[in-house]
């Protein structure tokens, strides 16, 4: 099987047969002080700098997780997503254990978008499937539960 995401300008072909797909996920506050402070007060010009060295680097698409418990991260998802798809061309991948902030990134996003990452726990899966499917996203699933 194969997935597919897109951004406005490029597809990215996931699956048996295809090149392995480099996902850029430094757009992540865990262990950066300096970037979980710009975020605590709505700064995101970090990303500019992160999306060019990822995106220079090699990536095949962008994971943007904002996940900072000190931080807006609804707001910050609704505004990081647009700016990050007018800084490249390559699909993002919504990284967000806040079920609002992943309804926030893929209601601003453009394109079929990746959500990573799903666990199983019956709960959870109740309130992001709508989501995802209301979007048309792709998954990553993981295999744990409860």
């Amino acid at each position: 099987m194969e997935t597919f995401v897109r951004s406005p300008s490029r597809t990215l072909v996931i699956g048996p047969g295809r090149p392995f797909c480099v996902i850029g996920e430094r757009i992540n506050p865990t262990g950066r002080k300096a970037f979980q402070a710009q975020l605590q007060v709505g700064d995101l010009s970090q990303l500019a700098d992160d999306v060019a060295e990822q995106a220079a680097g090699g990536a095949d698409m962008l994971d943007v997780n904002l996940g900072d418990p000190l931080a807006d991260e609804v707001e910050l998802m609704r505004c990081a997503v647009p700016l990050v798809q007018g800084l490249c061309e390559l699909p993002l991948c919504i990284d967000s254990s806040v079920i609002e902030a992943l309804e926030a990134g893929l209601g601003a996003y453009e394109g079929k978008a990746l959500v990573n990452s799903v666990t199983g726990e019956d709960e959870r899966l109740e309130a992001i499937l709508p989501i995802v499917a209301r979007y048309g996203a792709a998954v990553v699933g993981l295999c744990n539960d409860e």
